[in-house]
């Protein structure tokens, strides 16, 4: 085989597990605190920031206040953070204590379980970060504990038009 096309191939796969990521994000319809449904599809036009927790994981707790605190900083830029939690529902008592207790200022969605992971391509671990574009496409999918860095990289990278070098598709914390 010539070598230059050996090169082209190589390189065509090594770009293959990047594009098995990129994509239409899955349907989501879960319920917020109030009980009201909720639709990841009524997002579509905003960047999303949609953080996958649960009440019984340490690092979810240390997490979702530093996601507050990013949410306030966008805040007015067309950016929306979701808090879900994979509560099992006879948990989902402990939800809104501890939001409040951690005085996190999201929205906060229940209902989503290890399947929910499974579909936006996340494993079966919390907590799992991803970030989607205005046009509801899965940008970048962050497994274990999110770093500030990791989303406002992805983030400044969508309100920048896109300029520059692409962030990380699928970043693992674990």
């Amino acid at each position: 085989m010539n070598p230059l096309r050996r090169i082209l191939i190589v390189s065509l796969l090594a770009l293959l597990p990047s594009a098995a990521f990129a994509g239409k994000t899955p349907n989501l319809s879960l319920k917020d605190l109030s009980g009201q449904t909720q639709k990841l599809s009524s997002l579509k036009g905003q960047i999303v920031v949609l953080n996958f927790w649960a009440t019984w994981c340490g690092p979810c707790q240390e997490e979702l206040p530093r996601l507050s605190a990013m949410a306030q900083k966008y805040a007015g830029k067309n950016v929306h953070f979701v808090a879900v939690s994979i509560d099992a529902p006879k948990d989902r008592s402990k939800i809104e204590p501890l939001i409040h207790k951690l005085n996190v200022n999201l929205d906060v969605w229940s209902g989503a379980d290890a399947d929910t992971l499974d579909r936006f391509g996340l494993g079966n671990i919390v907590p799992a970060t991803i970030v989607i574009d205005d046009q509801g496409k899965i940008v970048t999918r962050i497994m274990g504990e999110a770093r500030n860095e990791d989303v406002s990289t992805t983030v400044d990278w969508l309100l920048g038009g896109r300029s520059g070098a692409a962030p990380e598709a699928k970043i693992k914390r674990y």
